[in-house]
């Protein structure tokens, strides 16, 4: 959508130059588009206007038509109004602001609803990932046929305790349970065909294994490539270290969801008759003990007499409703058709 006092000297001037009235005619009628970069992004004011303009330079000196979509998280500062002072000017920008924070993953999705590029590259907006990365990435996708490319951040400035050591344990991790190769899954700097996007769902947190989400729908050749990593020039993280927490239950959500979630009944119907078989042995066992110990006229204890009968049996019913309860909520919030509708306070 085009705004701004001046749309139509803008539109006049640009008669003027048969190349950059392509350029906009394109864009304004989604005819043809060679990027879509989706930046999701909370209180990260002081990075849009310095990170637009090292997109757009990026963009300009590989003449590429592009968008990009900015999706103001329910950002608190004035993120809002400088995306909004930006695509006055810029009918490259589309923007979209949520009403209240609701996370990572449902603003990449509403991005990438939004997109129409031919390839979708994601960055964050903290100026952390370089927009220079972009042309090799885009070619990546289109000349040498991946369906997703992922960045390496190989050289990190993050703390180490706090960031760099328990990313290399929770991707070391991820590896193992997803059969990707990828030293750095959750890196913000990714780029995917559009039909790739078009075709998974990020939700909740998902937006960590964005990758395997790709490979479940058949997305199989995945690529990685190593790219810079800068620091933090404004504000501060978003990301605490609960994020690792999550992050390993929200792998093994998806772990199972890809292996059950279409056949529940194979998983809980398994390790049910599991269960109560080991239960009938254990029964059966102490009926038998109890008949020797009559037969034989010995004192034979009650079972039910000592509280360590009672503890472990209580833990064991426990733990095992937390965990079916778990999976089991997994798989209706999947199935839930407002799991991703989000109130959308404003967008052009």
């Amino acid at each position: 959508m085009v705004k701004g006092k001046n749309t139509k000297i803008n539109l006049l001037l640009l008669t003027f130059n048969p190349k950059k009235l392509l350029t906009y005619y394109n864009i304004l009628t989604k005819k043809y588009m060679d990027i879509s970069i989706v930046i999701p992004l909370y209180n990260e004011a002081e990075s849009l206007k310095p990170l637009f303009e090292w997109i757009k330079r990026v963009m300009k000196n590989n003449n590429f038509l592009y968008e990009v979509i900015f999706v103001n998280d329910g950002s608190t500062d004035n993120s809002w109004q400088i995306i909004s002072e930006l695509g006055k000017d810029n009918a490259n920008i589309h923007a979209i602001c949520f009403r209240k924070n609701y996370g990572k993953s449902p603003a990449l999705y509403c991005g990438f609803e939004k997109a129409q590029g031919d390839v979708v590259i994601t960055l964050d907006a903290d100026l952390q990932d370089s927009p220079d990365e972009i042309p090799e990435l885009f070619y990546m996708i289109k000349n040498k046929n991946f369906d997703l490319v992922s960045g390496w951040k190989q050289k990190r400035y993050d703390n180490a305790f706090t960031k760099n050591i328990p990313s290399k344990i929770y991707n070391s991790f991820a590896r193992k349970v997803t059969g990707l190769k990828l030293h750095d899954m959750n890196c913000g700097i990714k780029a995917y065909r559009n039909e790739v996007v078009k075709n998974i769902e990020v939700y909740g947190e998902m937006h960590r294994y964005i990758p395997f989400l790709a490979k479940n729908a058949g997305f199989a050749n995945i690529g990685e490539k190593v790219v810079e990593h800068r620091k933090r020039e404004f504000g501060t993280t978003k990301f605490g270290i609960s994020r690792f927490v999550n992050g390993y239950l929200d792998l093994f959500s998806l772990w199972f969801l890809s292996k059950f979630g279409k056949k529940p009944m194979h998983f809980f119907g398994l390790w049910g008759s599991v269960m109560f078989l080991i239960g009938l042995i254990m029964v059966i066992l102490v009926g038998f003990l109890k008949y020797i110990a009559l037969k034989n006229h010995t004192p034979a204890p009650l079972v039910t007499s000592t509280p360590y009968f009672y503890i472990a049996l209580t833990m064991m019913i426990l733990g095992t409703q937390m965990f079916l309860t778990g999976f089991l909520g997994e798989i209706v919030t999947r199935n839930s058709e407002s799991r991703n509708i989000y109130n959308i306070k404003e967008e052009f």
